[in-house]
């Protein structure tokens, strides 16, 4: 997602109803679940993965109580064992290079029904590194403007100075880049300065965007977008689709 239209994202996703949000917070949940079992430790200060998870959790509005929860229930629970990391790539409608991050406990399931998203919207899956060259993994943190009135030298000042990489202003938000490694150094700093993040995790960026002007183009890569976020083993998807805001 581009930076100019990630904030379109971002508000899209925190504007779906009850329904949908709790399909997020299940999510994440396995997501800190299984943070927990490969980096063998329900301490975020020795668990690096867990602590990103963590991050992410809070940028979506995941309760404090929430997250103590689900790590605690995770430390003992077996089913954790159940679920594998397995990445999907492939072209959407209009030769949109897409990456479909899923934890699953039935490869074969997870595979057809990606594989079916693609083929019925226009797409088509493809091998293992068809796109992900094409992509970048960064650390991403989003400020929303309207709900913080530091300026931009400011904000440039304090991420650089705290270990950031880049950083993009935009109308409505700052986004924050850093290196993978240094993402929860940058993004604990930065918290303890003040900071509050719409969006908080690590992702993959991509270096050059295509733009699709067909109506029909566009509803179908949509769709394809829509049902891959809608289904429960399907954790992230990244795609290098350059579209207007609304």
């Amino acid at each position: 997602m581009s930076g100019h239209n990630k904030w379109s994202t971002i508000k899209q996703k925190k504007g779906k109803n009850d329904a949908a949000r709790a399909k997020i917070f299940t999510k994440i949940g396995r997501e800190l679940a299984v943070a927990v079992r490969d980096g063998g430790s329900a301490d975020p200060s020795v668990n690096s993965k867990l602590k990103d998870c963590i991050a992410k959790a809070k940028a979506n509005n995941v309760p404090n109580e929430n997250i103590e929860r689900i790590i605690k229930k995770a430390s003992g629970d077996a089913d954790t064992n159940n679920y594998e990391a397995i990445t999907y790539e492939g072209y959407g409608a209009g030769g949109i290079a897409v990456i479909v991050e899923t934890l699953t406990d039935n490869r074969n399931r997870t595979a057809g029904d990606v594989r079916h998203y693609f083929d019925k919207f226009g797409g088509n899956m493809g091998t293992p590194g068809c796109v992900s060259f094409m992509f970048s993994q960064k650390g991403v943190l989003v400020v929303d403007r309207e709900e913080f009135d530091f300026d931009e030298d400011k904000v440039m000042e304090d991420a650089l100075e705290n270990g950031a990489s880049d950083i993009e202003t935009e109308p409505d938000v700052f986004t924050i880049y850093t290196e993978p490694e240094d993402f929860s150094s940058v993004n604990e700093a930065l918290t303890q300065l003040g900071y509050q993040f719409v969006s908080a995790e690590i992702e993959m960026v991509p270096s050059t965007y295509t733009k699709l002007e067909d109506e029909e183009t566009i509803a179908k890569m949509q769709k394809l977008l829509d049902n891959l976020e809608d289904n429960d083993d399907v954790q992230n998807v990244w795609h290098n689709w350059e579209y207007d805001e609304d």
